[in-house]
């Protein structure tokens, strides 16, 4: 059984929950469950931790700490690597990519931020009330961090909350995701075992019941929560931090469009929607979910993404020739299913696709045509394999397409005219756009959506000043 991590020790408790392998079924392994009171109990070990050790003001041992645990990811990648692929269903190709490798990276990314980041910012001399008075900015540490991760990329999501904040100097209790408790406290192992990192600065915890989730919303001691799930959930947790007036950092939902533009690649653009709505099974937040096309051209299009989902292989994500693993569970599949089939029935076409892949919880890659903008296959998330093509009538029409959504996380433009392709991409109300297949996901470049999708950004120097404060102090110049 995997342990919960509190306060520098390793416990063992009475409830316990099985993680699903969701390409088999079968049982990967047992985590514990933390109760409401191993929680809270957590929560003061971080808040100990902060106020009586020197884990806040010590830049120096927090980048050796990061360096270690960056060392410790990779000297225990291939365990992480087959844990994830047996966990979560990731295919074994892109646990070297945004699974497990990119993720790890990240780690070291922040440990040589912090080491070279200006904590503190002059502002120089300014004459007020007849004196001369100098002031400066001090960022700080935000203080007690509740880091809540989605089932999704469990490792990505983990560290891009954890290395961030512990360069921040924050002391954290990182909530792992039920259905994929086992890596978090994996990740609670190598901390304790093979860094620094004092006891309380890093907790990890898993659960089920909602009694405990609630303390890390709500408890006084919790200065901060970065989450990452749904929209509805986010909500709910902006509505339980409110009592305590709390820093919320959120990375919600999505319903990305992928627009191609009238002078479109045909080819190229099949490719990228295809290969993307696939993308661990579509389970991915940014993926573009809506294909919006030329009117004129939908039919082709639509031929030409249904023959691309056709190569695509789905199967055992232990074969590394797999491009599409399963949906995590059962629960997930029925959802993505019952989605498509009203989808049908408010008038979609079904092209190809629509069905479940037994055993495990695998689904068809889906492609449906003539989808109606305002519809729910097109204005909810989804969270599967399942691709809505949407006609336009030019530039300005694709635009407001894009933009009808509570949603703005994600986004693509495709056309061989760049420069035509930036002026619709900066008309889109999204935090990230994909040009012509371009990779914005990398350690220094902000994540993070406009509107429902969330509060914040992840990654790069924004990502690490979400957990600090600012401070301005001044004195009189001549003291």
């Amino acid at each position: 059984m995997k342990r919960l991590l509190i306060d520098g020790q390793l416990v063992e408790t009475e409830r316990t929950v099985d993680s699903i392998n969701p390409a088999t079924g079968e049982v990967v392994g047992t985590a514990a469950e933390a109760t409401a009171e191993q929680v809270e109990a957590a929560v003061k070990a971080a808040r100990r931790a902060f106020d009586t050790t020197d884990w806040s003001t010590n830049v120096e041992f927090r980048v050796r700490c990061l360096n270690q645990l960056h060392e410790a990811l990779v000297k225990h990648l291939e365990e992480f690597r087959e844990l994830t692929i047996a966990e979560v269903g990731h295919p074994r190709m892109i646990t070297d990519g945004p699974a497990l490798t990119d993720p790890v990276n990240l780690v070291k990314y922040y440990a040589d931020l912090a080491a070279g980041y200006s904590f503190t910012q002059d502002l120089g001399v300014v004459e007020a009330r007849g004196g001369q008075h100098r002031r400066w900015i001090e960022r700080e540490p935000a203080g007690v961090v509740s880091a809540i991760v989605a089932y999704n990329y469990p490792t990505q999501l983990a560290l891009a909350k954890l290395a961030p904040a512990l360069a921040a100097g924050c002391t954290v209790v990182l909530k792992g995701a039920p259905d994929t408790p086992l890596l978090a406290l994996a990740l609670g192992e190598l901390i304790l075992n093979e860094t620094d990192i004092p006891a309380g600065v890093v907790n990890v915890v898993t659960a089920v019941n909602v009694e405990a989730a609630e303390v890390l919303t709500t408890h006084r001691d919790v200065d901060l929560i970065t989450f990452t799930g749904s929209t509805a959930v986010g909500r709910r947790i902006m509505a339980a931090a409110s009592d305590t007036v709390k820093k919320v950092f959120l990375e919600l939902g999505g319903k990305s469009a992928l627009i191609l533009l009238d002078d479109a690649d045909l080819d190229l653009s099949a490719m990228i929607a295809a290969f993307t709505i696939c993308s661990h099974s579509g389970q991915g937040c940014a993926i573009t979910s809506r294909l919006v096309v030329p009117r004129d051209k939908h039919d082709a299009v639509v031929e030409k993404v249904a023959a691309m989902l056709g190569n695509i292989k789905v199967g055992d994500p232990t074969d590394p020739a797999t491009y599409m693993g399963p949906l995590i569970s059962e629960k997930q599949r029925d959802k993505v299913d019952a989605m498509v089939q009203r989808a049908v029935a408010a008038g979609a076409t079904l092209v190809t696709g629509g069905k479940k892949i037994d055993p495990g919880f695998f689904y068809e890659p889906t492609l449906l045509a003539n989808v109606d903008p305002d519809s729910e296959i097109a204005q909810e998330e989804i969270f599967g394999p399942v691709l809505a093509v949407i006609p336009h009538d030019g530039d300005d029409d694709a635009v407001a397409i894009a933009n009808n959504s509570i949603f703005g996380l994600s986004g693509g433009v495709v056309s061989p005219d760049q420069e035509r392709a930036l002026a619709v991409a900066r008309r889109i109300r999204s935090g990230t756009i994909s040009v012509n297949g371009g990779n914005y996901f990398s350690p220094d470049a902000p994540f993070g959506g406009y509107k429902q999708s969330g509060i914040g950004r992840e990654s790069g120097i924004a990502g690490l000043e979400e957990f600090l404060e600012i401070k301005t102090i001044a004195t009189p110049a001549s003291a």
